[in-house]
């Protein structure tokens, strides 16, 4: 049974192939388009899964779209709801983008798989849906080496929730407890994101390594005014120091008044605040991931703890996570991200839908490695270059460590 998962439209589109429970391919549609988090649907990305199992289309099975827009679109109008007469500027600038595109997703979705599919297969009984986080929590459980694990997950938003506990047993996953939006970790990161003058949804990896050359002046005032942290790890932040819900920006003037002044435009000179803004909300995170997981560990009693979802990319965070020695082990997935979404709504439509058996290899997951897209040998490297009519030179293993060291 081949069952093909896509994440798409939002950023990081991706595609993923599963054969039975096996990922045979998976791979973002940036590696093709060179266009940075490309979020079109993934045309070649498909193409590449299917050429790589060397099947026909109309040997898929389903087709599983990681998350749910018609929730999203709730989301959105309830939102708008809740904070009127605030954000009709907003409301007006997205209102005719969902209502042409998004919001009848699944007739553009339809209308891409028959492009890109190229046969006469009706796609719409195959074509499900699952929930987004749903989807990150069966990427970072299913292809984990637990039979049981605790599964935390958490980003920007779903279609509602931002933060998710489950517990895997098997081939289940139950859904313990949930954070809805507009209360997010990945937001308030991206908020700081945005204030000090990186891109949203990219410059977030940028905050996490600028923080070692900060410190973390800032965490008292973060605590007391924008997040109100409990001791099992739960929070809420303060809106009125955001203004991601209505607004055109992730912050406001309250939110820059705090912090004495407007953000840092893009591109100008980093300064001593930036390092310690990023110090500060990089040690909050960890705060807070730190919390939740002991109050996982103590409420569920489970050894193994698996991670999803755009925060579980903080690799200095999760270096914390492990050094506590709170969980036995801990398994991140990878493409933690939107585009691991992929992964996990084919391997949700396998096991959790179908209900199919899924047998662990202790000690060994099965991500392969990560190795699941193109790979590219020196022949074809030498021709590509040849045809392009590159100067080139080539060199073994040895010569390159030779000049890397000379080089240092």
């Amino acid at each position: 049974m081949y069952i093909l998962g896509i994440s798409a439209y939002y950023h990081d589109s991706a595609a993923c192939l599963i054969k039975g429970g096996e990922i045979v391919a998976a791979v973002q549609e940036e590696r093709f388009t060179r266009v940075k988090h490309d979020s079109s649907f993934p045309i070649e990305a498909i193409k590449y899964c299917l050429q790589v199992a060397q099947i026909k289309p109309d040997q898929i099975e389903y087709v599983t779209f990681y998350d749910k827009p018609f929730l999203k679109f709730e989301r959105l109008l309830e939102t708008y709801l809740a904070f009127a007469p605030k954000g009709l500027r907003s409301f007006a600038t997205s209102m005719p983008l969902w209502v042409k595109d998004k919001l009848f997703q699944k007739s553009t979705i339809l209308k891409e798989l028959s492009h890109v599919l190229g046969c006469d297969t009706e796609w719409r009984d195959r074509l499900l849906f699952s929930e987004h986080h749903l989807s990150h929590a069966a990427s970072a459980f299913y292809p984990s080496p637990f039979d049981n694990a605790a599964v935390l997950t958490m980003d920007g938003v779903g279609e509602w929730t931002t933060t998710s506990l489950a517990i895997g047993k098997g081939n289940s996953l139950e859904v313990l407890k949930e954070i809805h939006f507009p209360h997010s970790l990945g937001l308030l990161y991206s908020a700081f994101t945005y204030y000090t003058g990186f891109k949203v949804n990219a410059g977030e990896y940028k905050v996490m390594g600028l923080a070692p050359y900060g410190k973390p002046v800032y965490v008292n005032k973060i605590k007391e005014h924008l997040i109100d942290i409990r001791d099992d790890g739960s929070f809420q932040l303060n809106m009125a120091y955001f203004d991601y819900c209505t607004g055109l920006t992730m912050t406001n003037k309250r939110f820059h008044n705090l912090f004495g002044g407007p953000p840092r435009q893009p591109e100008s000179t980093l300064t001593q605040k930036e390092m310690d803004l990023a110090a500060s909300i990089q040690k909050v995170i960890e705060d807070v991931v730190i919390k939740m997981a002991r109050n996982i560990a103590s409420e569920t009693g489970q050894t193994n703890l698996c991670l999803a979802g755009g925060v579980a990319l903080n690799c200095v965070a999760n270096g914390v996570l492990i050094r506590e020695n709170i969980f036995e082990n801990v398994w991140v997935q990878p493409a933690s991200g939107d585009a691991g979404g992929s992964v996990g709504a084919a391997l949700a439509t396998y096991y959790s839908m179908l209900d199919q058996p899924r047998s662990v290899v202790r000690g060994k997951d099965s991500m392969q490695g990560t190795y699941l897209g193109p790979e590219f040998s020196s022949n074809d490297i030498r021709s590509k270059l040849t045809d392009l009519g590159a100067s080139f030179t080539e060199l073994n293993a040895n010569e390159i460590i030779e000049k890397t060291a000379s080089a240092l």
